[in-house]
């Protein structure tokens, strides 16, 4: 059972920045595009599907600015970034919902079964904390997906 995972946008490439830039770096690229997609610096000549995208863009800039141009909800998205990063990095072999995991009632812990022979084994405090799940016997990893992720 595998699920898509929650894609959020990439506001530096919205405004063609890097994290690295400084804040007036991503300033300077923010008004660049502002001006250049601002509906009312739009030519008059334009097709309704041009101006529509012209709008759309101008929008999604504004957006990103709003959270690359304030320092504390830059700081969260950057952190929630590397946080995303950090998981694609692990080599994820599969995606399994807690409701396909068997509860053990004496031992009080959830497993699953992996191709090699081994377990996956996880408490409840382990899915509090993180998600990701080694094979006791193998060097297979899982993503264990919360009812909420569905």
């Amino acid at each position: 059972m595998s699920s898509e995972p929650r894609t959020e946008k990439d506001w530096y490439s919205i405004l063609g920045a890097r994290p690295s830039d400084s804040p007036a770096e991503l300033r300077q690229k923010y008004q660049k595009l502002a001006l250049l997609y601002h509906p009312d610096k739009q030519r008059r000549d334009i097709s309704a599907e041009q101006e529509a995208e012209g709008a759309r863009k101008f929008i999604e800039i504004s957006q990103a600015w709003k959270i690359l141009g304030n320092e504390e909800t830059k700081r969260t998205y950057d952190l929630r970034r590397r946080d995303g990063e950090m998981t694609r990095s692990f080599p994820v072999d599969n995606q399994i919902h807690i409701e396909d995991m068997i509860w053990h009632e004496d031992e009080e812990y959830y497993y699953y079964s992996c191709r090699c022979g081994g377990q996956y084994i996880a408490d409840k405090s382990d899915l509090q904390q993180t998600s990701l799940v080694n094979c006791d016997s193998c060097s297979l990893i899982i993503e264990i997906l919360q009812e909420a992720q569905r």
